[in-house]
């Protein structure tokens, strides 16, 4: 290897291998899982950190502070099956989970999508969902949905993703940047924002050699949204969205998801 005239000269011994990481038997070896055990055993020790304060950990912390301040209040969780978040919370008059199918800690089997056709409107003064909005196939309805059934003041809590494998499918329908809870949770749809970050760091490490992947590993990406907003009013009435789910999909949310169904 030498220098010259402030630039990096690599010799033959370097070329080759160069070459032999890019054409030779690692390539052969890169193929199928072995990328990603290669990734795990070389890369993990450089790149994986602590995310324990993440911003996308600490607005749920915020928002489960402000939600255990009250006293006597309901809440609902939106995708509550086999869910544990029910003994975070004190000092309320009543928890409902609802989901999609029959399950543990599941206290009503409904459809997001009508949450006002089984609660009472400005029943609920805290509602939450975790990893639930990227499965909503019109999460804009649900937006309106839970201003309907949320009490005037009341909390919401949504954490999805802004960045993540294929999974559930095939109700795996949308991907989250912050910026589309700006768009989702505004005066007109009856909430006002106080938290709303993206977290959970990520690289994004593309294997093929399209010119438009060139460098897309030096750029940071999250792999998670969370916000917190305060319901300060009705919806405008401008904003009507009565196509049933039924009409748009013939398929259902699967019973018994993998954590990750990439290959379908």
């Amino acid at each position: 290897m030498k220098a010259v005239a402030g630039k990096i000269r690599l010799g033959p011994f370097f070329i080759k291998i160069l070459k032999w990481f890019n054409y030779g038997y690692v390539k052969l070896f890169l193929n199928g899982k072995n990328k990603s055990f290669l990734i795990d055993i070389f890369g993990k020790p450089f790149y994986q950190q602590d995310t324990s304060q993440d911003a996308f950990h600490l607005n749920f912390k915020y928002f489960l502070e402000e939600a255990n301040k009250l006293k006597g209040h309901r809440i609902l969780e939106l995708g509550s099956r086999n869910a544990q978040s029910r003994g975070a919370f004190t000092g309320f008059e009543k928890y409902v989970g609802i989901d999609i199918h029959e399950g543990e800690s599941v206290d009503v089997v409904g459809d997001c999508h009508q949450l006002s056709k089984y609660f009472e409107r400005g029943y609920f003064d805290i509602v939450f969902s975790i990893s639930v909005f990227e499965h909503l196939a019109m999460p804009w309805k649900v937006i309106l949905e839970l201003n309907k059934v949320m009490r005037t003041g009341g909390l919401l809590f949504i954490a999805t993703h802004s960045t993540w494998p294929p999974h559930e499918r095939p109700w795996d329908f949308w991907r989250f940047s912050k910026d589309a809870f700006k768009v989702l949770l505004n005066p007109y749809t009856g909430f006002e924002i106080l938290k709303n970050d993206e977290g959970l760091p990520c690289r994004i490490l593309p294997f093929g050699n399209d010119y438009s992947m060139a460098g897309m590993h030096k750029y940071p990406a999250n792999l998670g949204v969370s916000v917190v907003a305060r319901k300060c009013g009705p919806h405008d009435k401008a904003l009507v969205w009565d196509l049933e789910l039924n009409k748009v999909l013939q398929s259902m949310y699967p019973l018994n998801p993998g954590a990750r169904n990439i290959k379908k």
